[in-house]
């Protein structure tokens, strides 16, 4: 699966390589194929490898992915780890290819970090290859693993290049990493059939975090987050109830704050009949390889997750993910969101999965026991965040901290208010997507930001005096009595300018829209997504001055050459 994109950036790994970077980062959605790509990149160069990771469950799916392709691998973890892995691979394959003198091993960072500083292999190895590689920062524990290896390339894999705590992970900020390669985001996947579509449900939620202190890390208080989750008066049993209601049957995660939590929601989810089980970091592997087999078996429907399951495991049978836990970490939130994205195909499908069309494929997916995912949002993260399947700019610079209010151009969701839907949507759009509902008046009419920039639903009187002041910038000058010629050429000149500005501002504008219109979106919708993108809304770009319209004019101009979008010329 997904063999076109893994060559080409298995191409783009050995160009950048070549050119002299040392470190590549590549990054590709969830459920993207990284370990696929990585391993396909150990087993055709077969030069002394170590593959790092940093918990015991990602040591062992790297073993068993090195064993799927029959590379012998050594094992840098404690002998019962090393034990119960090569068991896993022997379970899993019929054989394991486990062998202590292999020059390719796996080795999980807290166990690297104390190994033989005077092994001649340290020397020998020629690729380090750094799982969930934004972790990797020059002066913390994973940039010392990758130190320990002075004649090796590196090659860090991860979802987002994006950190919590705004930290670069170029060499020429807080990193390690040479040059960045930009795999097909989520929706691209999805959109040719190599990810599952998603269906976003977001229930009514007292849980409020915005007094939570953010940590030096970009995550929430640790303490104050779980203190909102425990005082909630209806997470529990909205957790388990939603989950009847929308997914009952299906194979679920729910992550949870706590072992306390956890524990809670799995019992409740017992106590209506749903087989559940906790897994935590906590959990020994052999325990958790029993519950993920378990799992996979559909003997248990739920597993309740504490920091586990979240970054790099595959579980390809998932249908549902259910939040119970808010996070300030994009990077944290994609992963969970995506751990439900993958594909549910047979043997078959599988092997011959690549030689489909595009339409084949989708059609197979809308056909299979999982046409789309399920995501239930029960502590507005997707509010946070977004969606994280659209594509994003990535940069390996520092970035600021990750405010509050989210970026103008990124439009905000809501939930609909339909009991029986309560799927997550745009702001922008007038009603709900899956069941039709409208979206709900605003409460107040006053500003542009209570009517999601959408300026035809202000209050009457506010709009007409509004349309009084553009009609006045669109008339002639107005000069006051008794001015003199000097003062008239001045209110001319500054008028005329405003008055050019601005049409050529309105023009960009009415292109920007008219495009919006093609794509089948009404009048209201793009006005909304006008205002999200650019920050101001029809109504008041039509008031700017001169020097403020010229610029939203450049802004708009660019968005359009960008989408393609061109004026035509006259006959």
């Amino acid at each position: 699966m997904l063999r076109d994109f893994q060559l080409s950036l298995k191409q783009r790994v050995y160009a950048a390589w070549g050119r002299g970077a040392r470190n590549v980062m590549v990054v590709t959605a969830t459920g993207g194929g990284k370990t696929v790509l990585f391993c396909n990149i150990v087993a055709e160069l077969d030069r002394p490898t170590i593959i790092n990771s940093h918990r015991q469950e990602l040591v062992g799916q790297a073993a068993l992915a090195l064993n799927r392709e029959q590379v012998p691998h050594g094992i840098i973890a404690p002998k019962a780890i090393q034990r119960q892995i090569v068991t896993l691979e022997q379970e899993t394959h019929g054989r394991s290819f486990y062998s202590p003198a292999a020059h390719t091993r796996v080795a999980g960072v807290d166990t690297l970090v104390g190994h033989n500083a005077n092994d001649p292999w340290l020397r020998q190895v020629e690729i380090v290859v750094q799982d969930e590689g934004h972790h990797v920062l020059r002066e913390n524990k994973w940039g010392q693993a990758q130190a320990m290896f002075p004649n090796a390339r590196g090659l860090l894999v991860t979802a987002h290049c994006i950190r919590a705590d705004g930290k670069g992970l170029g060499r020429q900020a807080d990193g390690l990493v040479d040059e960045l390669i930009v795999g097909p985001c989520g929706r691209e996947l999805i959109s040719r059939g190599f990810l599952c579509d998603y269906r976003l449900i977001a229930p009514p939620s007292d849980i409020h975090v915005e007094d939570i202190e953010i940590g030096a890390a970009g995550e929430y208080n640790y303490k104050q987050v779980r203190a909102a989750v425990h005082s909630s008066k209806t997470i529990v049993g909205d957790v388990v109830a939603h989950y009847l209601k929308f997914a009952g049957g299906k194979l679920g995660i729910t992550f949870a704050v706590d072992i306390e939590a956890a524990t809670e929601i799995a019992a409740k989810y017992r106590a209506s009949g749903v087989v559940a089980e906790v897994i935590t970091a906590k959990t020994p592997l052999a325990v958790r390889s029993n519950l993920m087999r378990q799992f996979r078996a559909r003997q248990i429907l739920q597993l309740v997750s504490v920091d586990v399951l979240g970054e790099g495991v595959d579980v390809p049978a998932v249908e549902v993910v259910s939040m119970a836990r808010p996070t300030a970490s994009f990077q944290l939130y994609g992963q969970q969101f995506g751990r439900a994205l993958r594909l549910m195909l047979t043997d078959e499908q599988n092997r011959t999965w690549n030689e489909r069309t595009d339409g084949q494929r989708l059609a197979e997916i809308a056909a299979s026991v999982k046409p789309k995912a399920i995501i239930i949002d029960h502590v507005q993260n997707y509010v946070r965040h977004g969606l994280p399947d659209v594509e994003r700019e990535y940069s390996l610079n520092r970035a600021e901290r990750r405010s509050r209010k989210k970026p103008s151009d990124e439009i905000p969701m809501r939930y609909c208010v339909n009991p029986e839907c309560y799927a997550a949507y745009e702001a922008a759009l007038s009603a709900c997507p899956e069941c039709g509902a409208p979206k709900p008046p605003p409460m107040r009419r006053s500003t542009a930001e209570e009517v999601d920039g959408d300026c035809m639903e202000l209050d009457p009187e506010l709009l007409a005096e509004m349309r009084k002041e553009q009609a006045r910038i669109d008339g002639p000058a107005k000069i006051p009595p008794g001015a003199d010629r000097v003062m008239m050429l001045s209110i001319h000149k500054r008028h005329n300018e405003r008055f050019d500005s601005q049409q050529e501002m309105r023009r960009a504008l009415g292109l920007w829209m008219s495009h919006q219109l093609s794509l089948g979106r009404d009048a209201a919708e793009a006005r909304r997504r006008f205002f999200y993108k650019f920050g101001i809304d029809t109504v008041h770009a039509g008031l700017l001055g001169t020097r403020e319209a010229d610029d939203l004019r450049d802004r708009i101009a660019a968005a359009n050459t960008e989408s393609g979008i061109v004026e035509a010329s006259n006959p």
